[in-house]
């Protein structure tokens, strides 16, 4: 399993204008590998691939002397960036979308920088990183210790601030047996527990939007090119982040504590991309229940816990206690059949996502009966 560990640098003056020169660098690579495509294909009808651009590179360095000065392989990851690109474009063609052709990078679009740990990015005694083209050692936090020896690291400039992620291969715990639980995400309360348990949306979420709205709104008041507007872009991206630091740090505590009391957790395989583009795209997508299904699934398999997605078709419209369809409006927040069952809705449909997921009945062990049952 790979991990990613980020952690904040603290480079003085020299360095960090050394980094925006760097990322100044790498992005005319980007622009002219992409322009190099463009014309070879029009000109001469040739599909240019990774391999084609890197046996170039170093005739590319011999020419331009600030390539010359950094990290050889994070300059052919430069072009690896690129090639995930043009196989992501065709990838979407193939299956029926419209996605955007590659485009060239503005300095404003251009914020990170991928390094093989060992080759232009070392970890010194000195706790400190060194990084090929940067003069002296960038001082780094560490808040907490790597579990193994970093593979690869990227850096990254985020709202004016710097940050390495550290990229670690760690092996999945053995199965755990123990109580499992279903879960359904909504938007009232961000997730609901077959056991009955809800976990309310956080209050801030709304004072948050208020804020974002306003700065939106003063940025577009801004007149473009101003050294105010740019002032005021950085304010919203600074404010931007520590939105979603917040609510990052939410969803890490909560999946943190679903993992830890479960052995197995039953969930939604969700269209979340498409409920997005629906009439609740905005709280949908503030909910961010795809960050944190991806938060409950590899911290499952740290702690050897096991997740299983489920069919969602008719989760909520299903009578947990007799099975009977029982359909209601999004307006019907209580479910309540003829058979006398009255729960909340959401409580109700997490337990027809535990019952899918692992059988009958709350607080199953895992040990027993770890195969899904189909929905």
């Amino acid at each position: 399993m790979r991990l990613a560990y980020k952690h904040r640098l603290y480079p003085n003056r020299a360095q960090a204008l050394a980094f925006a020169a760097m990322l100044d660098a790498f992005r005319d690579l980007y622009n002219a590998a992409l322009q190099q495509r463009i014309e070879a294909y029009r000109r001469r009808n040739i599909s240019l691939r990774y391999t084609d651009q890197a046996n170039e590179l170093k005739a590319v360095r011999a020419a331009d002397e600030r390539l010359a000065g950094y990290s050889y392989s994070a300059e052919q990851q430069v072009l690896r960036r690129l090639d995930k690109a043009f196989k992501a474009f065709f990838r979407r063609i193939k299956a029926g979308d419209k996605p955007g052709f590659p485009r060239f990078r503005a300095a404003a679009r251009y914020h990170a920088a991928e390094f093989r740990v060992g080759d232009g990015l070392t970890l010194r005694k000195s706790k400190c990183i060194g990084i090929v083209g940067i003069p002296g050692e960038i001082k780094c936090k560490w808040h907490r210790a790597l579990p193994s020896d970093p593979t690869s690291a990227i850096l990254t400039r985020q709202s004016g601030k710097w940050f390495v992620v550290f990229h670690v291969e760690i092996k999945e715990a053995e199965r755990r047996g123990g109580e499992t639980i279903g879960i359904d995400c909504g938007l009232s309360a961000i997730v609901a527990l077959s056991n009955g348990e809800l976990v309310e949306r956080p209050k801030w979420t709304k004072q948050a939007a208020r804020g974002l709205r306003r700065r939106q709104r003063l940025l577009a008041r801004g007149k473009r090119g101003s050294k105010r507007r740019g002032k005021t872009r950085a304010r919203l991206a600074a404010y931007s982040a520590r939105i979603a630091r917040r609510r990052a740090d939410f969803l890490h505590k909560l999946s943190a504590d679903l993992v830890s009391r479960f052995s197995g957790i039953g969930i939604e395989e969700l269209n979340i991309r498409g409920l997005a583009r629906g009439m609740l795209a905005k709280d949908v997508l503030d909910a961010a229940w795809a960050q944190l299904i991806a938060m409950l699934r590899y911290k499952a398999a740290r702690a050897g816990s096991a997740i299983i997605a489920v069919d969602p078709r008719g989760t909520s419209q299903t009578c947990p206690a007799c099975g009977t369809i029982k359909p209601k409006t999004l307006a019907e927040r209580t479910h309540r059949c003829d058979c006398g069952c009255v729960l909340p809705r959401d409580v109700a449909a997490a337990q027809i996502v535990h019952r899918r997921a692992f059988g009958i009945g709350s607080g199953h062990d895992l040990r027993e009966r770890s195969e899904p049952v189909a929905a």
